[in-house]
């Protein structure tokens, strides 16, 4: 019974794949997180130069 675990293991033949999936995981967590960062950061941009716009006065030249 001993020698089946000790077998057991050493098998590494699957632990690649799982590797692969946790990095995947990792790096789609970190595109997520950073794109909702600079999504709400851009909203907040937008927001003020529209408020800045909304308030801005036009020259009577070009009236």
């Amino acid at each position: 019974m001993k020698a089946i675990f000790k077998r057991f293991r050493k098998n590494e033949d699957g632990a690649t794949a799982i590797e692969y999936g946790l990095i995947a995981a990792l790096i789609a967590l970190a595109i997520i997180s950073g794109a909702t960062l600079f999504g709400d950061s851009l909203d907040g941009l937008f927001t003020k130069m529209s408020e800045l716009l909304d308030t801005a006065t036009v020259p009577e030249t070009l009236e």
